[in-house]
């Protein structure tokens, strides 16, 4: 009987099966969309070395040895980027139905929703909550070639308050405890910043408001106070992380951006005035303008309590008028889906619910790539200049004319390398 393969052993075969550090690819196509411009380039040729984009545009002669990659009728655009995911949940498994899974459960799930999400062409994911730093352990295992998936920029536990959103309140007192990401003073907020960022985290999450899947809360409510945000704040900050605080009420997002938050998740009941101090404080918006459509269609089939869905109902159209409104007052956005409250590897479908909702299809693709890079400060991310990895996706058409094409994703690229090729299927 072959004996098992130990760790050492996967992952040096996991180095063995990767493409040699100094293999050049260079990849055509009919088209290439520049995201920053929207300006349509003819007959680009992008050249990856190791990984990152070497050349890119339009003449660029394909170097000697380099292995092709042809899209021959099809557009290129950079890999895309959801800044609000889940990876370790299933939207299937709500409620009460979730104490049914051992821990270690979630984990295995986030291996098959990374392998999901990357197919869908989301090259780049921001994780942002997840209990038992299991992100962390499915980033290390992507990065180590051992599971397919994203660049996952990694939250694990989000911070929030004693029976706030981030905090358990659907057991009986008999059951209590104090869940490891709570805090109740700017003290130990600030000291959950460092015990986040010693295991693992390359953001930091906070519960500034209730939210809607969580029990006993009104969603709109804040529930961090001003100081104990902004200690969070500037702890991360000092350790170079950034900060995104699920933020559904007026009161919790205006407290958040003068605490210093750099990114508000959902954002559904902002004020002109706090949108307006949004766009002066150069906060990022990532507001999750489809899951409404899921949540609402599914009921109760997927565990969802009765609480929850009237909570949706309260905020989704709301949400939706304010993305308008956000939009229109030149907010930064970045795209963000709630991936896990609704199912992986349907993000794309957002695109076409926040054109709906006041956004040219070229700004819409532009929150998912150099939107959503600035967002996460990563200016490896969200383009194909020289420098950036070698991120991509391919759709046959004009994603500009219509953007469900990326819905349906045929092509996608990481780094280089090919890890879904769908044409003629």
């Amino acid at each position: 009987m072959r004996p098992a393969m130990t760790v050492a052993a996967l992952l040096s075969a996991a180095l063995v099966a990767a493409p040699a550090a100094a293999e050049t690819v260079a990849v055509t196509a009919a088209h290439l969309l520049d995201v920053t411009t929207g300006r349509t380039i003819d007959s680009p040729v992008i050249v990856v070395t190791d990984g990152h984009v070497v050349a890119a545009g339009a003449g660029v002669a394909v170097p000697a040895g380099a292995r092709r990659i042809d899209l021959p009728g099809m557009t290129l655009l950079p890999g895309l980027i959801d800044v609000h995911v889940h990876l370790t949940s299933d939207a299937e498994i709500r409620g009460y139905r979730h104490y049914a899974y051992t821990d270690s459960f979630w984990t295995v799930v986030g291996v098959a929703n990374a392998k999901t999400t990357l197919e869908a062409g989301f090259t780049t994911v921001r994780n942002v909550g997840s209990n038992h730093f299991d992100d962390v352990a499915l980033r290390q295992a992507v990065d180590a070639g051992l599971v397919p998936g994203p660049r996952i920029v990694t939250a694990a536990y989000a911070i929030g308050a004693t029976g706030g959103h981030c905090d358990n309140a659907s057991l009986p007192p008999s059951y209590d405890r104090k869940d490891a990401s709570i805090v109740d003073s700017p003290e130990e907020g600030r000291a959950k910043v460092r015990w986040l960022h010693k295991y693992g985290a390359q953001v930091i999450k906070i519960c500034a408001t209730g939210g809607v899947f969580s029990t006993g809360d009104a969603v709109g409510a804040q529930q961090l106070t001003f100081d104990e945000m902004k200690a969070i704040a500037d702890e991360a900050h000092m350790l170079g992380l950034k900060v995104a605080a699920h933020a559904h009420g007026d009161d919790g997002i205006r407290t958040a951006i003068l605490a210093g938050v750099d990114t508000i998740e959902h954002a559904s009941l902002a004020s002109d005035a706090t949108i307006a101090l949004a766009k002066a404080h150069g906060s990022f918006f990532d507001m999750d303008i489809y899951n409404d459509d899921y949540i609402l269609s599914t009921g109760t089939a997927n565990g969802t309590s009765q609480e929850s869905l009237d909570k949706e109902r309260l905020v989704g159209l709301k949400q939706r008028q304010t993305f308008s409104r956000a939009v229109k007052a030149g907010v930064k956005m970045a795209f963000a889906t709630d991936a896990g409250v609704y199912p992986h590897g349907t993000n794309a479908r957002q695109f076409a619910t926040m054109v709906k909702w006041g956004m040219t299809p070229l700004q819409a693709i532009q929150a998912a790539t150099v939107g959503a890079s600035a967002a996460l400060s990563r200016p490896d991310l969200g383009g194909l200049a020289v420098g950036q990895w070698g991120d991509m996706i391919a759709v046959a058409g004009d994603p500009l004319a219509d953007v469900t094409l990326l819905q349906s994703v045929p092509v996608v690229i990481k780094g280089g390398v090919v890890v879904k090729d769908g044409r003629g299927k």
